[in-house]
């Protein structure tokens, strides 16, 4: 994935991050922890500026995530409770579980989003509940906007740093973005596994 990620990147230049970062949110598995970083270090080198880095990370970033907070908004609450109700275990939901998330994010609103920008995987699942709790879409983009441009100049100001040792770990970095989708898939499975309706 590291290699790929870095041919993207030294190919396509600005136009391959952004496709990157869309794709990143739309396919949680490919990982901006490894997209970003590595823009960031393409920056230190001189081939790529930071400030656009950030800002182009941080839309494509939006867009991406944007997408699911429309699936979410189009499904609907009512629709996916009938879904659970019949394909729970696919889901590993059911509808009372719905009905928790749905208080719980009415409750949190914009600050789940902000918050839910920053963690891997939950990024891009967060957009969901504020689609079919119907969360005003400014507000939808002010919080993920804002948790995106965080979290992207996190991520480059640190392959930034990082220059040439950037290479160095980068041994590293592809077994673990690896290894958080085998966990991802693992997890998934044993919940489909021992769901039980409730």
């Amino acid at each position: 994935m590291f290699n790929w990620i870095l041919s993207t990147i030294e190919q396509w230049g600005y136009s391959g991050l952004f496709f990157l970062m869309v794709l990143e949110n739309v396919f949680p598995p490919i990982p901006s922890e490894l997209i970003v970083p590595l823009a960031g270090f393409l920056a230190a080198s001189g081939q790529m500026n930071p400030a656009l880095v950030i800002l182009i990370g941080t839309v494509g970033s939006v867009i991406g995530t944007t997408f699911w907070y429309y699936i979410g908004l189009w499904i609907g609450e009512e629709r996916l409770k009938r879904f659970a109700a019949r394909h729970g275990r696919l889901l590993t939901l059911s509808p009372s579980d719905i009905d928790k998330a749905h208080r719980w994010f009415l409750r949190y609103g914009g600050m789940a989003v902000f918050i839910g920008r920053l963690i891997p995987t939950l990024r891009t699942l967060i957009s969901v509940p504020a689609g079919f709790a119907r969360m005003p879409i400014w507000t939808f983009l002010f919080y993920t906007t804002l948790g995106s441009l965080i979290g992207t100049s996190m991520l480059a100001v640190a392959g930034y740093l990082l220059q040439s040792q950037y290479a160095l770990v980068a041994d590293w970095i592809d077994p673990i973005s690896k290894a958080i989708v085998v966990i991802v898939v693992a997890v998934y499975l044993y919940r489909v596994i021992t769901w039980k309706p409730h």
